[in-house]
């Protein structure tokens, strides 16, 4: 690796070196510069195999500076060069290092996968869209035989949308000294007029390529990630184009944050052309740095003005949701008849939650928002506000969490794998936050035990038990699921899993986006179980993936927007989860319960870590694989669904506050006081 460094010169490299740190651990490994053949200000660092598999072993990220004796630091940027198709692979892992998107050089470990560079994307003329980049595969030690490839253009709903066949040529690869590896260079032109009869109404496609070749008799396909255009000198790019006498708008775009390719159609008219530049225009403006400035002010100083004594604002998963703990003060407080205006706190993206629910909603961080949330009375939250939020001194901040803690917490994390900030920062921010509260929800004395270290919070904490759960202690089945098995089609004859599985740390797409992979196979699950059972996916908040269940109809049905997963606690039989804080909830209705932790050594180990001995205390088996899960369906089957034997004991610890009065307690000792 050799780096230049201007204004240092190149005979003392001493007062120089290459330092690796880990971004959510910040671990730190240091190796020596040399000069490099007599280049002024050129210095080099040779990183040995047994170097790159401790970073590969040790670390996910690694962010790269140059180190001074000052004890300074300089971020190592790329120049632009090709970072992303380099790569050291060992022990089925691979560690390669990335530009950031501000130009630096990282390092990150993962699974082998295909490498792709799009270099240029443009209309040729008005009909078609050429396509050029190239890809490489760790795992092809040579040139792979027959191999072809196609583009795919996909919307999020569907599987397949359009495709496109590529043209194929080689370039040598080396890595690793004497091996190779081909560099597979790839085109494509996608026929315009096509494309738009394809798709007659307004669409946004991304863009993904297949490759398929022979290897030892057997067909094989891999698949890229999105592509992204990575060129920072990319700029919108807009065709308009006449089919059938009707004018269609072509739109080539990369995505802010991610930088993915994006293909856009829609009907085209001067009208909405002129309100779509115009609605670019104030997006622009209201993200700018100084607009955002000017409202955190306005919020600060809005919150000195005199409270409205009167007004509550409730907030469910960062304004995702009607659900939760908030969701069961705000329905206590009105149908109680309490003098109050309740408010919900609501994300632009998912306002649809709440137009059918007869409630005053705000859009979070708008204008009217602003004018009211410094001045309520009281916040009624289950997650954490913005760090930059100030809170004023007239309100008060109930927070009311979202479960009883498996996983560790905040000060009690080791590591921290969560995109966009440091295990430093991260227990910083999140304590710094919780001095804001005033009060805290705890279910058990179990959990106000680790709420007080791991949010070292020092005020009062209301061991009352969780309101949500009062709708589990009051409700029976009939309703419930007569209205849930309308609602989505499920057959009353048969009993109901529910799977409702935790999120990973260390899988996402981006900051606030993670992604989960499915590992039940589904297929033999139906084969197995389909006469007599049906399953409910239900994926955590964080999780941003649309299943597809389509192949699966009538047996898997995605219930992960449903807005409260109070109902489909009642609704089921069997409750199929993994490290997630669901099955603390559904111990209150005494049913048996199956953890299938096919990653609880990583899980336990590396990302999280337990508060106490799930293996032993979990109220139900666990299994490691979908064989597993089935044998142990069947045999809850066989029992007659009767529960673990260790749910006694479990229930004693975790569930015993919960009786159906805790909305009740919490109101009395809030709103009433």
């Amino acid at each position: 690796m050799q780096i230049g460094v201007p204004g240092f010169d190149s005979t003392e490299p001493d007062s120089l070196t290459l330092l690796f740190v880990e971004r959510y651990t910040t671990k730190k490994k240091e190796y020596a510069l040399t000069a490099a053949h007599e280049r002024e200000n050129v210095f080099q660092a040779c990183l040995t195999e047994a170097d790159l598999e401790q970073l590969l072993s040790e670390g996910k990220d690694w962010d790269v500076y140059i180190a001074l004796r000052s004890d300074d630091r300089i971020r190592l940027c790329s120049n632009g060069l090709d970072l992303e198709l380099l790569f050291f692979l060992k022990n089925g892992q691979m560690l390669m290092p990335f530009t950031t998107k501000k130009g630096n050089v990282s390092f990150k470990s993962k699974q082998p996968g295909l490498i792709e560079k799009a270099e240029r994307i443009d209309f040729m003329g008005k009909n078609h869209i050429t396509l050029k980049g190239y890809t490489v595969y760790p795992l092809w030690l040579k040139r792979p035989d027959q191999l072809t490839g196609t583009l795919i253009l996909s919307a999020n709903e569907e599987k397949y949308a359009f495709k496109v066949p590529l043209s194929i040529s080689y370039r040598r690869f080396s890595s690793n000294g004497e091996d190779y590896l081909p560099l597979v260079v790839y085109e494509a032109a996608v026929p315009i007029e096509s494309l738009l009869k394809a798709h007659s109404e307004a669409i946004a496609l991304k863009a993904r390529i297949e490759f398929s070749y022979a290897e030892d008799s057997r067909n094989i396909k891999t698949e890229t990630a999105p592509i992204k255009l990575k060129t920072p000198r990319f700029t919108k790019k807009v065709l308009v184009k006449k089919v059938n006498g009707q004018k269609k708008e072509i739109s080539i775009t990369r995505t802010k944050k991610s930088g993915q390719l994006t293909i856009r159609i829609r009907d085209f008219d001067v009208k909405t052309n002129v309100k779509t530049k115009m609605k670019e225009r104030m997006v622009f403006i209201k993200r700018h740095a100084l607009v955002k400035q000017l409202y955190k002010n306005a919020f600060y100083w809005i919150g000195r003005l005199p409270v409205n004594k009167n007004v509550v604002v409730f907030e469910s998963f960062l304004g995702k949701q009607f659900s939760d703990n908030p969701r069961a003060i705000y329905e206590y407080l009105q149908q109680h008849n309490f003098p109050y205006k309740l408010y919900w706190s609501a994300d632009r993206k998912h306002l649809h939650h709440f137009q059918d629910k007869n409630v005053r909603c705000i859009r979070r961080f708008s204008l009217k928002w602003l004018l009211i949330m410094p001045r309520a009375r009281f916040w009624v939250t289950n997650s954490r506000m913005p760090g930059w939020l100030p809170k004023p001194k007239q309100t008060l901040y109930l927070q009311t969490w979202h479960g009883t803690p498996l996983k560790r917490l905040a000060a009690d994390m080791d590591e921290v794998y969560i995109p966009g900030t440091t295990a430093e920062n991260y227990k910083k921010n999140f304590i710094q936050e919780a001095k804001n509260w005033d009060y805290l929800i705890s279910p058990n004395a179990y959990s106000t035990q680790i709420f007080r270290r791991a949010f070292q919070f020092d005020k009062e904490i209301l061991e009352t038990g969780y309101p949500r759960n009062d709708f589990i202690c009051n409700h029976e089945k009939g309703d419930t699921v007569e209205k849930l098995a309308a609602a989505y089609g499920i057959p009353r004859h048969k009993k109901v899993i529910l799977y409702a599985p935790t999120w990973r740390d260390n899988q996402f797409y981006a900051k606030g986006r993670y992604r989960f992979d499915l590992q039940l196979e589904l297929d033999l699950m139906k084969e197995q179980l389909g006469e007599e059972f049906v399953i409910l996916t239900r994926l955590h908040y964080l999780v941003s993936e649309n299943l597809d269940l389509t192949p699966y109809k009538d047996f898997a049905y995605d219930v992960s927007h449903h807005e409260d997963i109070r109902e489909l606690y009642v609704m089921a039989d069997i409750l199929l989860t993994d490290y997630s804080s669901v099955f603390f909830d559904y111990g209150n209705l005494k049913r048996p319960m199956i953890f299938y932790v096919y990653d609880i050594d990583q899980y336990r180990d590396h990302l999280r870590g337990f508060y106490f001995d799930f293996e032993q205390e979990a109220p139900g088996p666990l299994v490691k694989t979908t064989e597993e899960v089935i044998q142990a369906i069947r045999k809850i089957k066989e029992a007659g669904f009767q529960p673990s034997t260790k749910l006694d004991s479990f229930y004693e610890k975790f569930c015993y506050l919960e009786e159906g009065s805790s909305t009740r307690k919490v109101v009395e000792q809030i709103f009433l006081r």
